[in-house]
């Protein structure tokens, strides 16, 4: 017969569980684990000579086996007759000194303060079964009765999946009476080891609620998550929190329980493991699965841990470039693993001590027991990040300013909008006599050897920074892009009129400035924030040919078109990001390339001009849209991809001499090279603008 109940309120019915233990018989019922799966939190948090009820006990061998090793003061009760007439010839020999009682447990006949712990493993689940004000009125009935029999200090200590609804009444209701409220993880759902029942996909948690006594006028309410890695119990601020950090827990382990069962085919999944102290986010997993890899003993499962800094190129921060980081490691499934920013982290050591026990849920389920997992990484090196200034700025939000070692071993700092913790806003490389001396200074505290934060590198000024260096690929793009004006090779003693709208860090309107002595250049930003980031940490300075408006970049060039005396710039850049992250389009906001607003930029172009946009789209419809809203804007339309990242700039021209074929372009790049490279001008040898164009395609 199946016993399963048609309907979840059946489960509230005494009907429903006098047919399941007559059908059932003798075979007892473990919900949510046995006794060896449950015993130490019970151990934890019950005394052996305390006096213990236990509600909705079924035909479970938990009250037996707490009674066999010593917890001797135990009354059972239970809705249905027949599993009570069935435990007591069970027990009644054996063990004499506990009892079982027919009860209603919304009703119970007990005294007021009888006992020091109230016993429910899975009764709240089963009674609880919907939100209807029915349902609530019988689970208040239940919870005020629990209260009542329990002594002040007592503790009523519920095993439960803690699904929302039933973590939300539970937590409610005691928190409102000012008792103490911890949520204990038991289990997670692969640790259920038990095949006799079907086991759930999540993990099993102890509600521990401990009555205070009542305090006139006080509002105190603690909540606590006490996890089972972490043992000891981390102070949350709210019920929300709390269901917050719960629902975390669930989705890892349900995340754990399908990778096993799907092997190397569920494809990539990510998630987040948080600190046990403060909650925050630790470390970040994506899941990457490689069935194309035959497997054998050794490559079934690996994980890669990311040095910090490194966690935004393509490789690691991007699903395609995680797909080749797993196929060129040679493993079924690797876990790739980021380092958050705020987070103490020691030693590559010390990261593997402390995940081992956690990743290894993640394994395939086809790999062989005992086997040993390998944590890579590059070199073997956490990388080093220091944090230089955390601030907020009411249009861009929360951002950081922080320096980073590069594989080459250079310094970089770096912008970071913390919406979009993955995407570096500006970058800047270190002068290297700054890196090596905070190198020397890191040496001296050996106890400490990768700080996440730490004050080693001054907060620096301007000549900190390496201003002959570009490191965004998609700036370095979009000066080559320079190589498609008139006479290129003549630009340093030409008067250049720039418009970049996007500052940023400053890195692009200040390289202009530098390596073009006779530019003039109008920068406009409409957040102040970034002019104060850009001056004070990236080495920004406007001067007589370089000046910032504080504006917005739509309204900026709507002015500068209606104006009577309209200017012509020679080159107009956008680098502008979309705050909102919904649009599939990151890098302009749509607006930015709307055809009305594309004639104002028109219109503001010298005839010779070149207009130069840095494209991010990942919407391929949206993408084909603007470019075709470009295309008849601008007669001549080149597009140059970033290989390895979702950028494409585009070079529009209004009356091109002619349309350029590749050689003819890259012999243009290099002339204005050779004038760059000159004696006496700063270049870095490694950037050839010849390079950035041999991809440029016209469209």
């Amino acid at each position: 017969m199946n016993l399963l109940p048609k309907s979840s309120k059946e489960f509230g019915s005494a009907d429903y569980w006098e047919k399941f233990f007559q059908h059932r018989g003798k075979k007892t019922f473990e919900w949510y684990g046995t006794y060896l799966e449950l015993c130490e939190v019970l151990h934890k948090y019950i005394k052996p000579k305390e006096k213990v009820l236990v509600i909705g006990c079924g035909n479970s061998e938990l009250s037996e086996q707490l009674y066999d090793v010593g917890y001797q003061d135990i009354v059972n009760i239970d809705i249905s007759e027949v599993v009570i007439k069935q435990m007591k010839e069970r027990n009644g020999s054996r063990r004499p000194h506990m009892s079982f009682l027919k009860m209603d447990m919304m009703h119970m006949e007990f005294p007021d303060a009888t006992f020091q712990v109230v016993l429910d493993k899975g009764t709240l689940d089963a009674v609880l079964t919907d939100e209807e004000e029915k349902t609530l009125r019988q689970v208040d009935r239940m919870l005020a009765e629990v209260g009542r029999v329990l002594q002040v200090g007592g503790r009523y200590l519920c095993i439960s999946l803690a699904q929302a609804h039933i973590l939300k009444k539970a937590v409610g209701h005691f928190s409102r009476e000012g008792w103490m409220v911890r949520v204990h993880q038991v289990t997670n759902s692969q640790d259920q080891v038990s095949e006799a029942e079907p086991r759930f996909s999540l993990p099993v948690f102890a509600f521990v609620m401990t009555k205070f006594r009542p305090v006139p006028g006080s509002a105190l309410q603690i909540f606590e998550l006490c996890t089972q890695e972490q043992g000891k119990p981390v102070r949350l601020e709210s019920a929300d929190r709390l269901a917050e950090a719960v629902r975390e827990r669930q989705h890892y382990a349900w995340l754990c329980s399908q990778l096993r069962r799907k092997a190397a085919g569920l494809g990539n999944v990510s998630l987040d493991l948080c600190s046990g102290d403060t909650g925050e986010p630790r470390y970040t997993l994506h899941v990457v699965d490689n069935p194309a890899v035959k497997p054998s003993r050794d490559n079934h499962f690996a994980i890669f841990i990311i040095p910090q800094g490194r966690e935004t190129e393509w490789l690691f921060g991007m699903e395609e470039g995680r797909k080749q980081l797993a196929s060129s490691a040679g493993f079924r499934r690797l876990v790739t693993v980021a380092l958050h920013r705020g987070q103490q982290y020691d030693s590559m050591d010390s990261i593997q001590a402390e995940l081992s026990a956690r990743v290894m849920e993640l394994a395939p389920a086809e790999m062989p027991p005992q086997q040993q997992v390998p944590f890579l990484s590059v070199g073997g090196d956490i990388g080093v990040r220091t944090v230089q200034q955390r601030a907020h700025s009411a249009l861009s939000g929360d951002y950081v300013i922080e320096d980073v070692q590069g594989e080459d071993r250079r310094y970089f700092r770096r912008l970071i909008f913390l919406s979009n913790r993955n995407v570096v806003q500006s970058e800047a490389r270190l002068l290297k006599d700054v890196s090596h001396r905070a190198q020397k200074k890191r040496k001296k505290d050996k106890k400490k050897q990768q700080p996440a934060i730490s004050e080693d590198i001054p907060p620096a000024p301007g000549q900190c920074i390496d201003k002959s260096y570009l490191c965004c690929e998609h700036h370095k793009a979009m000066i080559a892009g320079l190589a498609l004006l008139r006479n290129p090779e003549l630009l340093l003693e030409t008067p250049l009129a720039l418009l970049v709208v996007g500052l940023g860090g400053g890195s692009l309107p200040l390289f202009v400035h530098d390596h073009f002595p006779k530019s003039r250049i109008d920068a406009v930003e409409i957040d102040p924030s970034m002019l104060e980031v850009a001056t004070q940490w990236f080495g920004f300075a406007q001067s007589d040919r370089m000046k910032v408006h504080i504006a917005d970049g739509l309204d900026y060039v709507t002015s500068l078109a209606g104006g009577e005396a309209r200017p012509h710039y020679d080159v107009i850049m956008f680098d502008v990001d979309s705050k909102d992250p919904t649009l599939g389009m990151s890098c302009p906001p749509p607006a930015f390339v709307d055809q009305l607003f594309l004639q104002k930029v028109k219109s503001i172009l010298s005839r010779e001009g070149i207009f130069i946009l840095n494209l991010v789209c990942r919407d391929l419809g949206l993408k084909e849209s603007v470019l075709a809203g470009l295309r008849a804007a601008f007669p001549l339309l080149y597009v140059r991809r970033i290989e390895g990242e979702v950028n494409e700039i585009l070079f529009c021209q209004l009356h091109p001499e002619q349309k350029l074929a590749t050689p003819e372009l890259l012999e243009q790049a290099q002339a204005l090279e050779r004038t760059l490279r000159k004696p006496g001008q700063s270049w870095d040898d490694t950037y050839v603008l010849s390079d950035m164009l041999k991809t440029v395609k016209i469209v």
